[in-house]
């Protein structure tokens, strides 16, 4: 039974990767200047048994190719009617790769949704933690705009 508030849970760090292995689009959070700045980027998960790293294609030289070394990675799900949702977040550091290196490119390429993209980046986690926001019990399960 659900308590009669909102409450977060932990995703687990095997359900936090699954969400992350299952999605393409996400958000990466640095801070170019004294501002924080947050960009939709599209990527792809690559696990090997020792690493896991998150890879993203952007365009050369411009404002993600130049970020800083830290940064932070989001993707997250959301129902509005439902009022829960759930939220990934990697932590890490920034770096650029050589496509070209081991078949990088031929098995991670995270196919961005805009062309000329042609520098290669990783970010290598140090966490990468969950939360999930759980409804409160409800009267009645269907929404009132259902009936509009």
């Amino acid at each position: 039974m659900t308590p009669d508030i909102p409450w977060l849970e932990d995703i687990p760090p095997a359900e936090c990767l699954t969400l992350l292995r299952e999605a393409g689009f996400g958000r990466l959070a640095f801070t170019p200047d004294e501002y924080p700045m947050i960009l939709p980027v599209n990527f792809r998960l690559v696990e090997d048994a020792h690493r896991t790293w998150i890879a993203i294609r952007t365009r050369a030289d411009g404002l993600i190719d130049r970020a800083p070394l830290p940064v932070a990675f989001e993707i997250d799900g959301a129902n509005p009617y439902s009022k829960q949702g759930w939220s990934v977040v990697a932590r890490g550091n920034l770096q650029h790769v050589d496509s070209d290196a081991a078949g990088f490119a031929e098995r991670f390429d995270p196919a961005p949704w805009v062309e000329d993209r042609d520098s290669w980046l990783i970010i290598e986690p140090f966490t990468i933690t969950g939360r999930r926001l759980h409804a409160a019990d409800v009267e009645w399960v269907f929404h009132a705009r259902a009936y509009l």
